[in-house]
């Protein structure tokens, strides 16, 4: 049964090692969580999460039971800063300074994974592209430089239910997840990220409009990047 958080204080909660705010202080023990092979749920600068160790077949499988997600949809990575990224999806096609004006945000950038790509084959196997995010979120972005690997991220919610914005919106998930990372409410309200396929060069094409669609057009435009009909 599913942690109550009515039925308990913030003391008790903690006590249970269930609830943690999401500040540096806390940030080792997800770390090791995250390198032990357990599921976490974090804020990001868009929703709520799920994140694992990317590199871990056993923890994506574990996120994908907890949302009772169909394994063919695909999880995107999370890492901790642009710089990053070439290590996990082609970037080379890419116009200089791109990916620099679009992250830190709450843009999904899906890329080609390419032969030299440090991921696990199990990461979304059969697909030759890779969602890839650099969220403008201080406490993840620390926790995926120090877990040494990049983190598996996906909305905390059960498949087909609306994202979340606040813990409450998954408390009936809280007790499958090592801990729960609490960012307050977020803002950015249930649209989730911007996702833009950059797999072609010189062309761009939005997957999901999400919270920032008109920004990231204007980005990708101003770099002289045309729409892939």
């Amino acid at each position: 049964m599913a942690l109550n958080v009515e039925k308990f204080d913030v003391g008790v909660e903690n006590q249970l090692g269930l609830i943690r705010s999401a500040t540096e202080s806390n940030a080792d023990e997800a770390i090791e969580a995250l390198k032990a092979g357990k599921v976490i749920a974090v804020p990001t600068d868009t929703l709520y999460g799920f994140a694992c160790n990317a590199c871990s077949s056993k923890a994506v499988n574990r996120i994908y039971d907890i949302k009772g997600r169909k394994h063919t949809s695909p999880l995107a990575i999370c890492v901790e800063d642009v710089s990053d990224i070439e290590h996990f999806a082609v970037t080379d096609h890419l116009p200089h300074g791109l990916l620099n004006s679009l992250l830190p945000g709450p843009v999904t950038i899906v890329l080609g994974r390419g032969e030299s790509s440090i991921l696990e084959k199990s990461l979304n196997p059969g697909l030759d592209s890779i969602g890839v995010r650099v969220p403008d979120s201080d406490f993840i972005r620390i926790i995926a430089h120090g877990s040494g690997s990049a983190l598996a991220l996906t909305s905390a919610n059960l498949s087909g239910q609306p994202s979340s914005v606040s813990i409450k919106d998954f408390e009936n998930l809280w007790e499958h997840c090592a801990y729960v990372y609490e960012g307050g409410v977020l803002p950015a309200g249930r649209a989730g990220s911007t996702v833009v396929d950059l797999t072609k060069p010189g062309k761009y094409r939005i997957l999901r409009p999400g919270s920032a669609k008109e920004e990231t057009v204007a980005i990708l435009e101003n770099y002289s990047l045309l729409e892939k009909c």
